[in-house]
């Protein structure tokens, strides 16, 4: 699910980039995603 969510927000931020529209928010949720990926990655290589 994250990965979805991840690539959701990827393609949002690109399309943000091109057309100008909503990119300071795209930008905001494109680094909470990375964060969350960054947490969920640390947390599966700790087990």
């Amino acid at each position: 699910m994250l990965w979805t969510i991840l690539i959701v927000l990827l393609i949002l931020w690109l399309l943000g980039f091109s057309l100008q529209i909503g990119g300071g928010i795209i930008h905001l949720l494109l680094v909470i995603a990375l964060i969350l990926l960054i947490v969920n990655l640390a947390k599966g290589l700790k087990r």
